[in-house]
């Protein structure tokens, strides 16, 4: 079963909010990073562009980094724990969830006004489509990269589960060519050499000899 358009985008964006803790320069740092951050995100309606809110974005993504497993943890978050964060933050941005159609998407779910503060509206759409993780026991589905040098998040819509490496750097090359690399490496040490007692060049016999 294939997840709902706009949960597959609310997590994803989940993702790439807290990515943003790892970025240099950190675009929630000041106004004009966060305006042109939040312009190739998916969110509508209202935003006040001012120091506040961006304020109040920074202290979400905090929040919402705590869905995500520490690194070297392969089982998921903890579902409870999960829980509880998704209904405080439901709770706390007085979601109601309705039905919009707006900007070309069909129907869709919307779970606070157009024009409630953009921190809440992004924590409770992002909490409603965690909802569907929930329900479906599938928190396994956001991970850390897989790569020992990168602590970036990530969200695994793939059908057998099979992603491992973020979408922020180079990281699922870089392993590729390690990998591959050691295998030559191991290769090459179990490959015999040719030197004494090995296979060489036939000797033409003691010197003089006719």
């Amino acid at each position: 079963m294939e997840f709902a358009h706009d949960t597959q985008v609310l997590l994803a964006a989940a993702a790439a909010l807290v990515n943003t803790r790892r970025a240099d320069p950190d675009p929630l740092d000041d106004v004009p990073g966060f305006a042109a951050w939040l312009a190739e995100q998916p969110y509508s309606g209202r935003r006040a562009g001012s120091d506040d809110e961006r304020r109040a974005v920074r202290v979400l993504r905090e929040r919402l980094a705590g869905l995500w497993p520490a690194h070297g943890e392969d089982d998921g978050p903890d579902r409870d724990g999960t829980v509880t964060l998704v209904n405080a933050i439901l709770a706390e941005t007085d979601a109601r969830p309705h039905l919009a159609r707006h900007d070309g998407w069909d129907w869709h779910l919307h779970v606070t006004p157009q024009d409630a503060p953009l921190a809440d509206r992004m924590g409770a759409e992002i909490a409603m489509s965690v909802v569907d993780l929930v329900r479906r026991d599938d928190l396994s589905r956001l991970r850390r990269c897989a790569a020992e040098d990168c602590d970036a998040v990530l969200v695994d819509l793939s059908r057998n589960r099979s992603k491992r490496f973020c979408d922020t750097g180079n990281c699922a090359n870089r392993a590729h060519v390690a990998a591959y690399r050691a295998r030559r490496a191991t290769r090459s040490s179990e490959r015999p050499s040719s030197g004494a007692g090995g296979p060489g060049r036939v000797s033409s016999g003691p010197s003089g000899a006719r």
